[in-house]
């Protein structure tokens, strides 16, 4: 039996997540004939590739396919753009499934997702199941968002061709950061017919994150721009229907600040770090309202908030400056 479907896993370097992923994906309720496994590592790492060789071996008297791929030879990574491109390009599926190296999917994903496809449909997006906690961190509760997001890689399909139509994965995401929206709007412009799929289920655990993970995050806000440049319309439509006025305004007032101080001038100097207090605790209090108010997470959320609005315009400025493009 030929394949129909290649599922498409990137990876860096995470043994244990990667394990429990291949572990679902061979627990399909699927004709194991049919489907083959295909997983890209962007690290080209030996370990990782004896992995990989090893599951393929261990499953392969059952009828599976467990292939690997690198993406290059260099412990670079690329980005799941690229890993992604080289994985559906050396895929032999007509039906390309894509999740991540941190999901679970359900034992019918596959199933449900493949039956989605009929008549002229050439996209399906499943549904991502995110376990929260009762009091989350303010990463947890923010990483949850993406079980309402449209067709993130952590769970769709795409047929060959539309994948071809779009030119596959624009490699200038370099972050897994809005590359999957990118090739979804390519697609919408495209007028490709799609459809959801929410028995096609994939469990997305949160992972555990360092203190302060929200600053580093920051720097995905560069890839916005891009997006913007690319799909201006369905950007604000669907990603974001106005600029970040409150971290536009925060930053305004540490700058009215620091050059009224520089100046001389107390009384602008005090307004701006009146507002500016007034304005960062404000946001320290909403992030609060909606997680944990453990000792730990407060003191990260004060500091963090007096950090996230630079952090945040500064990658945003970088994005306009790198993509030429007008973007608040």
């Amino acid at each position: 039996m030929s394949v129909l479907v290649s599922v498409v896993v990137p990876t860096f370097k995470r043994r244990d997540l990667l394990d429990r992923c291949i572990i679902a994906l061979v627990a399909q309720s699927f004709d194991p004939a049919a489907y083959e496994i295909v997983i890209v590592d962007d690290a080209a790492c030996a370990e990782t590739r004896q992995q990989v060789e090893h599951w393929a071996k261990r499953v392969a008297h059952c009828g599976h396919c467990v292939r690997y791929l690198p993406v290059c030879d260099a412990c670079t990574p690329h980005g799941p753009a690229t890993a992604r491109n080289l994985g559906w390009r050396a895929a032999r599926g007509e039906i390309i499934a894509f999740t991540d190296d941190d999901c679970i999917p359900a034992p019918g994903w596959l199933k449900a997702g493949v039956a989605a496809f009929s008549g002229d449909i050439m996209a399906v997006s499943g549904r991502i199941v995110i376990p929260l906690a009762n009091n989350p961190t303010d990463y947890e509760y923010n990483a949850s968002h993406l079980a309402n997001s449209e067709f993130v890689t952590a769970n769709c399909f795409y047929r060959r061709e539309a994948l071809a139509l779009a030119g596959g994965f624009d490699e200038r995401f370099t972050a897994p950061w809005r590359e999957d929206s990118d090739l979804f709007f390519t697609l919408l412009e495209n007028n490709v017919q799609y459809t959801c799929s929410p028995d096609a289920v994939v469990v997305h655990p949160v992972r555990p994150a360092r203190w302060g993970i929200s600053l580093s995050q920051q720097r995905k806000s560069m890839f916005n721009a891009l997006l913007f440049k690319k799909h201006p319309r369905l950007y604000w439509q669907k990603i974001q229907p106005s600029p970040p006025w409150h971290y536009y305004g925060i930053v305004g007032a540490l700058l009215l600040m620091l050059t009224a101080t520089l100046l001389g001038s107390r009384f602008f100097a005090f307004c701006g770090l009146g507002l500016w207090g007034w304005m960062t605790a404000r946001f320290c209090a909403q992030r609060l309202s909606r997680t944990s108010r453990a000792p730990a997470h407060v003191a990260e959320m004060l500091l963090t908030s007096m950090l996230i609005p630079p952090l945040a315009v500064f990658w945003r400025l970088r994005g306009v400056i790198r993509f030429r493009v007008l973007f608040l």
